[in-house]
């Protein structure tokens, strides 16, 4: 379909030959990522384009997550689809509906004859992507899941001690008190609030988020994020909010830019905040467990995954699947993905490449880094901390922020916030359910 002469065409950084021009297949890979992980994506797809002569990978960042699922759409409608997608986890079903669209990835691992062990990967990470008889439908590649990042010299400002324990939801209100006592401004900040302070709260104890196992048993799903557990969570954060001690700052990851300019004293985020956090942050920091509410539910179960996987998209000729197999077993291999975790707190999503990086002594180096590893393997899931496999989900995470922020502002409670957003996720589940019968 789309080759190209490698004499003026090859990505920057792939070494030219001397010998004579020959042809190279191109798969187009779309992504969402920017910034130092945008560089380090260039840097793999430049490596894997040095490391053969038969296929050349070409990078392209379309925009956030939602921005880059709706432009790989487009595209397909246009008959302009790239070869390879980055969906976010919450695009799952979306995807998994989008019938005559996607090409699972064990049908192309297995026509490419490229090298792939579905059983390689870690089981909280492959039964996000994967079929209810475990054939893996996209190949997992960003996963992160939610912990609590401490900044220890405002701990310190605030004569906090820093090291104290932070493992339960307790003891972090009453450092919240002592912080914000202490003169501190923003003791607690938060990226991704439904991400974290929803989802992730309710795997990690052991309560549903939605009915049919999380949406994993079927379509007529219907929201339960208004239980018992999350509204009494939401209820001490809301409080929190009015006092001053946790600042909101955005639906998705402004209140990084406060964490890492130092403004505050703590921050639930994405383990894969470890690679902006170690590039700009000038203060000493480390990384806690996600907390949990001692005495609700099952807590400490399990968190969950965020991130995102790579969706294979049908109308390309076999050569280029061929490629296609060839870089996505490139992507998967221990040596890339050791690397890949260990330069963007990104889980590790294979089983080799997380034993070798402890080998290499990295997680001795770098204390907590392998805090999500654990957090996130060390129960067998249960139904409840699987995941979420959810049909409009972008837009009911939508619904949840406008209910979240009511909250946090004081002009609804918990309760009646949690109500609203199963009511109107619901009918939204309802329109998906239709819609994919």
């Amino acid at each position: 379909m789309r080759k190209h002469l490698t004499g003026a065409l090859l990505l920057a950084g792939t070494a030219l030959s001397p010998m004579a021009a020959y042809a190279q297949t191109e798969v187009q890979f779309w992504h969402a990522f920017t910034g130092r992980l945008g560089e380090l994506v260039k840097a793999q797809v430049e490596e894997f384009n040095g490391s053969q002569d038969d296929f050349v990978v070409v990078e392209s960042h379309k925009g956030n997550y939602s921005e880059t699922l709706n432009a790989g759409i487009a595209a397909f409608r246009a008959g302009e689809q790239p070869h390879i997608l980055m969906v976010f986890e919450v695009g799952t079903a979306t995807m998994m509906s989008a019938a005559g669209a996607t090409k699972p990835v064990y049908e192309v691992m297995a026509e490419s004859g490229a090298t792939f062990d579905p059983d390689a990967y870690i089981g909280s990470v492959k039964g996000y992507y994967t079929t209810t008889d475990g054939e893996m439908l996209s190949l997992p590649f960003n996963s992160s899941t939610p912990v609590l990042w401490v900044n220890r010299d405002a701990f310190e400002a605030a004569g906090v001690d820093p090291d104290t324990d932070l493992s339960t939801w307790q003891n972090v209100g009453a450092t919240l008190d002592a912080l914000k006592a202490g003169g501190e401004d923003c003791p607690l900040v938060t990226a991704w609030q439904s991400w974290i302070h929803l989802e992730n709260f309710s795997a990690y104890h052991d309560v549903p988020f939605a009915s049919k196992d999380n949406g994993f048993a079927g379509l007529d799903t219907e929201l339960m994020l208004n239980g018992e557990a999350q509204v009494a969570h939401l209820t001490a954060m809301g409080q929190w909010a009015q006092d001053g001690k946790f600042i909101y700052t955005g639906r998705r990851n402004e209140g990084g830019a406060n964490f890492r300019s130092g403004e505050c004293a703590l921050f639930t985020e994405s383990s894969a905040g470890y690679a902006g956090i170690k590039a700009e942050a000038q203060f000493d920091f480390d990384v806690r467990p996600l907390p949990y509410w001692e005495g609700v539910g099952n807590g400490p179960q399990n968190t969950i995954i965020g991130g995102a996987s790579l969706w294979v998209l049908e109308g390309h000729e076999s050569d280029e699947y061929k490629g296609v197999g060839e870089f996505l077993a490139f992507l998967s291999s221990s040596d890339v993905q050791a690397q890949w975790h260990q330069d963007t707190g990104y889980l590790p999503i294979t089983a080799e490449a997380g034993e070798a990086t402890r080998a290499a002594g990295f997680y001795e180096e770098n204390p907590g880094t392998d805090i999500a590893v654990i957090q996130m393997t060390a129960k067998e899931p249960t139904a409840n901390s699987k995941g979420l496999r959810l049909g409009s989900f972008d837009q009911i995470r939508g619904i949840i922020d406008e209910e979240l922020e009511a909250i946090w502002s004081g002009d609804k409670t918990a309760q009646a916030a949690m109500d609203s957003a199963k009511t109107r996720g619901d009918a939204l589940l309802r329109r998906f359910e239709s819609a994919n019968r």
